[in-house]
């Protein structure tokens, strides 16, 4: 991962492979942002207009290459997008640093330095330019043809090593802002590398190894229920679901506490680490990405051992709730009837409805030890992706004001998600003649659905809420910002904040 420090030093002086600087979108054409003042000196101060006449306008996003002026020890001056100017004299906004950041990172693939001047008002800025140069630097080389190397065959390492000016190598609250920044990001980008990992090597045994290779680096506590240990404990939701695989299914808890806590939180996350949607087969072209439906699970195992990096004065336990949906002669039929380890049973209608099943199981798990509230995660619907579209999560809660809170800190850190209730006429949809519960309900509002199915499952009195990330986990498109091309690590920085809120005394 890319190496960061903070200096104070000014631009021209400085060793390295190019200069970042900000420009910004003004009523009159494009102004170079603070941070740039020596860059701009350089330039006779007519900077902005050199950048008009090359195209630039400002635009978030938008890049813009040109050589350095005499004198300066780096050959190169990168201008990066931060959208219009803010009015009044107000600050930057924190997710456009963070996306340009990440920009100018995944621009700089090959170098082994680079300075970035973007406005640094204070340590908030710190953290957020940091996370935008580690989550954009961010690649997945590891099954190109170099074996591993940093370096892929016909490609280039990430950014080796990044200095962000105007950050203050002796100043506690910066030094904080950067070191919180990498832990988050680090375990962000490991949230990434288990969704890109194919899923013959990522089986439910190899991911729980994955996290008890964790604990032990960090101090978790951690259990794994293997298929018998769940199989005598009554987890009929993960064991049906897992059932038609030669890879066995894993429940794996994960727990991080605090000497100092006085709330608990738990994170479930679904794990299917391949969806073929079972006997209820997925048509031709759903399958090829279906390595991605154990994102849930990446984004509450990096979330625990963030919390664990960070020292935070809350205990948080994650509950990973592993299988693969495979159809053979012992997989779970559609008409097939679970008992489910709260004891209720459920009618399995569609067997490619399988998130809610597995998550149903690990939720009364995680309700037995009454925390202060759950959090489950899922790629779960591609209803919500049809009312959301593909950036942003939807947020169900039992609770209005737990859910609104969820809302703000995902917006807080810049991961788009949005409100979405929990209509109490579809429950119907999923009564079974034959069951408790059927696991399919009304088709229209299939996502809310789903989202109250999983109500069913939580103990009576525990504050909940469900993130349906299914589409903002894995982009299938180009790259954008500091968002790679396939796993995203969606919902991971939520939670953490959500967690850090909690400490605070800030979230109930």
């Amino acid at each position: 991962m890319t190496a960061l420090t903070l200096s104070t030093s000014a631009a021209p002086g400085l060793r390295a492979d190019a200069i970042v600087i900000g420009v910004a979108k003004g009523a009159k054409g494009p102004v170079v942002t603070p941070g740039a003042e020596a860059v701009d000196k350089a330039y006779d101060g007519k900077l902005a207009d050199v950048l008009e006449t090359l195209g630039a306008s400002g635009a978030e996003g938008e890049l813009t290459k040109l050589p350095s002026p005499a004198g300066f020890k780096s050959p190169l001056v990168i201008a990066v997008g931060l959208g219009a100017e803010p009015d009044g004299g107000a600050g930057y906004d924190a997710e456009a640093l963070r996306r340009a950041a990440g920009v100018a990172a995944r621009t700089l693939n090959g170098a082994k330095k680079a300075a970035f001047a973007l406005p640094v008002e204070d340590a908030a800025a710190v953290g957020v330019i940091a996370e935008g140069v580690l989550l954009g630097a961010y690649s997945f080389d590891v099954y190109k043809d170099n074996g591993g190397s940093a370096k892929a065959k016909n490609g280039k390492a990430p950014l080796a090593e990044a200095t962000l000016l105007g950050g203050k190598p002796r100043d506690a609250a910066h030094k904080a802002a950067l070191a919180r920044a990498t832990a988050v990001s680090e375990e962000l980008n490991r949230a990434r590398d288990l969704i890109n990992t194919p899923p013959n090597d990522l089986t439910p045994a190899a991911f729980a190894a994955i996290a008890q290779r964790a604990a032990k680096e960090h101090g978790l506590k951690i259990q794994i229920l293997d298929d018998k240990a769940l199989a005598k404990d009554g987890y009929g939701g993960i064991l049906g679901v897992g059932g038609g695989s030669a890879a066995t299914p894993r429940l794996v808890k994960l727990s991080y506490t605090s000497p100092e806590a006085d709330k608990h939180l738990a994170f479930v996350g679904k794990g299917i680490t391949y969806d073929s949607g079972g006997i209820s087969l997925k048509p031709a072209g759903h399958n090829e990405t279906m390595k991605c439906d154990m994102s849930g699970a990446a984004a509450v195992f990096a979330a625990v051992v963030s919390a664990a990096r960070l020292g935070l004065r809350v205990n948080v336990t994650g509950w990973l709730a592993l299988a693969e949906n495979m159809p053979s002669g012992s997989a779970v039929r559609p008409g097939d009837v679970l008992r489910m380890y709260s004891g209720k049973t459920v009618e399995v209608l569609n067997t490619d409805a399988e998130g809610r099943l597995v998550l149903a199981d690990a939720l009364w798990a995680a309700s037995a030890e009454n925390p202060d509230a759950i959090v489950d995660v899922a790629t779960l619907t591609g209803a919500m992706m049809l009312a959301l579209g593909s950036r942003t999560f939807g947020v169900m809660a039992n609770d209005d004001a737990f859910r609104t809170a969820i809302h703000e800190a995902a917006e807080e850190v810049g991961e788009p998600a949005w409100p979405m209730p929990l209509p109490e006429h579809l429950r119907k949809g999923m009564d079974s003649p034959t069951a408790d519960i059927a696991n399919m309900g009304e088709r229209m509002g299939g996502g809310l659905v789903a989202g109250l199915f999983l109500r069913e499952f939580v103990g009576e009195g525990i504050t909940w809420a469900h993130l349906d990330i299914a589409g903002p986990a894995f982009n299938e498109g180009g790259p954008f910002g500091y968002t790679p091309k396939g796993g995203t690590g969606s919902a991971v920085r939520t939670l953490v904040r959500l967690a850090e809120l909690t400490a605070e005394g800030d979230l109930g």
